[in-house]
């Protein structure tokens, strides 16, 4: 028996084992920076201490770069107490928006109000969650606050934060009731498409957009846009689900799994997976919208070879992700994604009798017998007999897929 090469070529044994030492030289400073006590930690980032050197290439004079290098230590910030007044004793915010910040004990001679506390000149203002945030500060529940400078607008800000209680689980049956929407994450957008209770894709995709080539703050903001779009046409659809893919490239990116696949790495890479799902969930709280993760084994391959085709017409061009994100939310329906079964061959049963599965499980009739069809048969049986002799999965044979049984019911349109 002919054993494999471990390696295609020397030249990849070469990479990969300059690879493992360069890993096994940081792993063992790793360790003795722990073992001596050393934290290595830059206020102020890491990346910006590196412009430094290069304030050429960065475009920066000096005295801008050490602004902005003062400026990521120019903060204030406070955790929240539920029970004290208006929800911090450090950094309080009343309802009317007056701010008071309470003095240590060597600052407290620059107090201009009672109890050692400075109050602002300036008012503050919440324009996102702004009545939330006067619903905590009124019933004195914990906020959490964050003062710090803006360099590029020369502007002081403040941040409140809480946590929100988590909701109660909604059944699945409830979430399905009004349908769902099947959403396909991409690299550079959201393909998402509805379906109807019976897992029929009505009204036209929709393609959510972003870009995740600037810095990490507009990546977020990318990706917030994009699923508040998402979740504002699922209320406007009157859908209480949205099913997506339970994608993790956490262990699947390496260099060691993919090799010299350079592309795929950087698309797999790039794709904030685990970003969108954690991020959808938690806007989708807000909402009352039930987010359900599926597998997401072969949803493209089967979404492209069953549903693609289908429903491309001279008016729609329905893509590849497209077709994904109907098969998506079939898995999550519990239906099988193929849309219809194969036809039996002709003079062997009925001519062309295509087997519809878009009918819900409960639906009367659905598993009833077709009627005859007029004319000779084509079977050595007396009427009555061998129920099961044209379905081949009634004998529960091994090697059949489930995702591509066939059933038997009556023919039903591709709507309710």
């Amino acid at each position: 028996m002919k054993r494999e090469a471990p390696h295609r070529s020397r030249r990849e044994w070469h990479a990969k084992s300059r690879r493992l030492h360069v890993l096994q030289d940081r792993l063992t400073a790793a360790r003795a920076d722990r073992e001596a006590g050393l934290v290595h930690v830059v206020r102020g980032g890491k990346l910006l201490a590196h412009t430094r050197q290069h304030l050429d290439t960065a475009q920066l004079t000096e005295s801008v770069w050490r602004g902005r290098w003062e400026a990521e230590r120019w903060f204030c910030q406070a955790d929240g107490e539920s029970g004290k007044r208006h929800g911090n004793e450090t950094i309080r915010i009343s309802p009317d928006g007056e701010m008071s910040i309470k003095l240590p004990a060597p600052l407290a001679h620059l107090a201009n109000a009672p109890h050692g506390r400075y109050v602002l000149a300036c008012r503050v203002a919440f324009a996102y969650r702004g009545g939330e945030w006067a619903d905590r500060v009124e019933a004195n529940r914990a906020i959490a606050y964050r003062i710090h400078l803006d360099t590029g607008r020369d502007r002081w800000y403040v941040t409140a934060a809480w946590q929100i209680p988590p909701t109660p689980t909604l059944p699945i049956e409830a979430a399905l009731a009004h349908g769902v929407i099947g959403v396909d994450m991409n690299a550079d957008h959201l393909a998402a498409w509805r379906l109807d209770t019976h897992g029929n894709p009505t009204g036209s995709p929709r393609r959510f957009f972003y870009d995740l080539t600037g810095t990490a703050a507009c990546r977020d903001a990318q990706v917030r846009h994009a699923l508040t779009r998402l979740l504002h046409w699922a209320k406007t659809c009157g859908v209480k689900a949205i099913a997506v893919e339970d994608l993790d490239f956490t262990a699947e990116k390496t260099r060691e799994k993919h090799g010299r696949r350079k592309r795929f790495r950087q698309l797999i890479s790039g794709m904030p997976t685990g970003k969108l799902r954690a991020r959808l969930a938690s806007m989708a709280d807000e909402t009352g919208i039930a987010v359900i993760a599926v597998d997401p084994a072969y949803t493209s391959r089967w979404g492209a070879q069953h549903w693609q085709k289908p429903l491309t017409s001279t008016t729609r061009k329905t893509t590849r992700h497209d077709a994904a994100a109907v098969a998506i939310g079939r898995r999550a329906q519990q239906h099988p994604i193929r849309r219809r079964t194969t036809p039996p061959p002709h003079d062997r049963s009925d001519r062309a009798g295509h087997r519809t599965v878009q009918a819900d499980r409960r639906v009367s009739g659905r598993e009833g017998t077709r009627p005859r069809i007029p004319g000779p048969r084509t079977r050595s049986v007396r009427p009555g007999r061998g129920a099961n002799a044209g379905n081949q999965n009634a004998q529960r044979r091994p090697g059949r897929s489930a995702e591509h049984e066939t059933w038997q019911q009556d023919s039903l349109p591709l709507s309710p």
